[in-house]
C-alpha cells in the first residue's frame, strides 16, 4: 500500500510540475491560479457525484444511463426543499428525487428485465419532462421563481482556514515555478470551500471503503461479476441490485443539487448540461474504481473551469495536452505498446502544431472543451478497461440452477 501511495505522490508532483512549466512557457498564469482551481473543484463535484452513482449501479451489474435524468430531478428537489426548509434539507430533497429516478430504473431493469439502455434513456426523458412540468406548476408562485427558474436560494456555508489561506494566496501571486502552483492548490482548498464540496469528496472515500472493505460491498460487487454464483452462496441478488441503483440515484440527485445550490445561484431548467453523461464517461475512464473516477472527474472539471476563465487558458490547454500525450506515448513505449504510442504521438504532435501556429482557439471550440475532452480521454483510455463481468446482462432469480 505504501508503495502505491508513493507512486501517486510522484504522479501528482509530476503533474503539477508539468502544468507549472506550461504556465511559464505559455505565459498564462490563469491555468493554475487559485481561482481556476476553485472553479475546477466546483465544476468537478456534480460530475463526481454522477460518476460515483454510476459506479454503485454498475458494480452491482446495472448500467445506469439515467444518471442525467436523476440529476435533473435532483436540481428541482434541491430548489424546492431549500426554498422552504434550507440548504441541507434541500440536499436531502435532491437525494430523494434522485432516488425516485433510481427506483424507477431498478423496477424496470431488475424486476421486469427491461434493457438497461432503453430504461436509462426513458429515465432521462422522464426526469427532464417532470422537472420542467413541476417548475412551471410550482415555481411561478414563489419569490424569485418563474416557469423555468427559482433563484436567490440559500447556499451551504463556506469554510476558510485563516492564516493558511492568506499565506498560500500571497505565495501563489508571486508566480514562481512549482512553488506558487502548489500554493495555489493549497489556497483553493482553504479559501471559501463549500461544505457541500467537502461532503461530496467524503462520499467518495465512504463509497470506496464500503464497496471494497466490507462484506456488504463484496456481496454487492459479486452481483456485478457473477450473480448466479452469488445466488448459490445465499446472496439476495435482487435486493443488492435494488440497493445499488437506489444509492446510485441518490448520489446523482445530490450532484444535481450541487448544481442548483453551489455551481449557480438557483434552479434553471436544463442546467445539468449533459454532466450525467460526462460523469458516466469519468467512471469508465476510471476503470470502475473510485480513485480512477475521481481523476476522471477532476480532468473534466478542470477543462470545464478553463473555458469559463478565458480563451487564452484554453489555448494553453493545447500545449498541456500535447505534453501529456507525448509523455503518455513514452510510457507506452516503455511498456512495449509501440503501436499505440505511434497514434498518441501523432495526436500530441498535431496539438503542438496547433498551439505553435495559432494565438487563440475559436470561441465555439472553447465552449466545447469539456465535451471534446470527454471523447478524447475515452478514446485514449479504453485499452486497459475492465468493466464488471455481468454489467448490463439480464439476470433472473433461480437461473443458477
Amino acid at each position: 500500500m505504501s508503495r502505491y501511495l508513493n507512486h501517486w505522490y510522484v504522479y501528482v508532483l509530476g503533474g503539477i510540475a508539468a502544468v507549472s512549466l506550461v504556465r511559464i512557457v505559455s505565459d498564462t498564469d490563469d491555468i493554475t491560479s487559485a481561482g481556476t482551481i476553485r472553479a475546477a473543484i466546483i465544476a468537478t463535484c456534480p460530475i463526481l457525484m454522477a460518476a460515483l452513482g454510476g459506479l454503485w449501479a454498475e458494480r452491482a451489474g446495472v448500467v445506469n444511463i439515467g444518471l442525467e435524468g436523476q440529476m435533473i430531478l435532483g436540481t428541482w428537489g434541491a430548489a424546492f426543499f431549500t426554498y422552504h426548509y434550507g440548504p441541507w434539507v434541500g440536499v436531502i430533497g435532491a437525494a430523494l428525487f434522485g432516488i425516485i429516478g433510481g427506483l424507477l430504473h431498478a423496477i424496470a431493469t431488475v424486476t421486469f428485465g427491461v434493457d438497461h439502455i432503453v430504461s436509462g434513456v426513458a429515465i432521462n426523458l422522464i426526469g427532464a419532462g417532470a422537472a420542467t412540468f413541476l417548475a412551471e406548476a410550482v415555481f411561478p408562485d414563489l419569490e424569485g421563481g418563474g416557469p423555468r427558474q427559482l433563484i436567490g436560494l440559500e447556499t451551504p456555508t463556506q469554510v476558510t482556514i485563516p492564516g493558511i489561506s492568506d499565506a498560500a494566496l500571497d505565495l501563489a501571486g508571486k508566480h514562481w515555478f512549482f512553488v506558487s502552483d502548489v500554493a495555489a492548490f493549497v489556497g483553493a482548498l482553504t479559501t471559501r470551500v463549500s461544505t457541500l464540496s467537502i461532503v461530496v469528496f467524503a462520499l467518495v472515500l465512504v463509497s470506496a471503503y464500503v464497496l471494497w472493505r466490507t462484506s456488504f460491498g463484496l456481496r454487492l460487487r459479486s452481483c456485478g461479476e457473477n450473480p448466479q454464483a452469488a445466488e448459490t452462496l445465499g446472496v439476495n441478488v435482487y435486493l443488492y441490485k435494488y440497493i445499488a441503483v437506489i444509492i446510485s440515484g441518490a448520489l446523482a440527485g445530490i450532484g444535481g443539487g450541487f448544481l442548483a445550490l453551489v455551481s449557480s445561484s438557483g434552479f434553471n431548467t436544463g442546467q445539468t448540461g449533459g454532466r450525467g453523461y460526462i460523469g458516466l464517461a469519468a467512471m469508465i475512464f476510471g476503470n470502475w474504481r473510485p480513485g480512477g473516477l475521481l481523476m476522471g472527474a477532476l480532468t473534466f472539471g478542470y477543462t470545464d473551469s478553463l473555458r469559463l476563465r478565458n480563451a487564452e487558458a484554453v489555448h494553453a490547454l493545447l500545449l498541456l495536452l500535447a505534453v501529456g500525450l507525448i509523455a503518455y506515448a513514452v510510457y507506452q513505449v516503455v511498456r512495449g505498446q509501440r503501436r499505440a504510442a505511434v497514434g498518441v504521438t501523432a495526436v500530441g504532435a498535431a496539438l503542438l502544431v496547433w498551439y505553435v501556429s495559432t494565438d487563440s482557439v475559436p470561441r465555439d471550440f472553447t465552449s466545447m472543451t469539456p465535451y471534446v475532452t470527454t471523447l478524447f480521454v475515452l478514446a485514449l483510455g479504453t485499452q486497459r478497461l475492465r468493466m464488471p463481468a455481468a454489467d448490463g446482462r439480464p439476470y433472473q432469480k433461480g437461473s443458477a440452477g
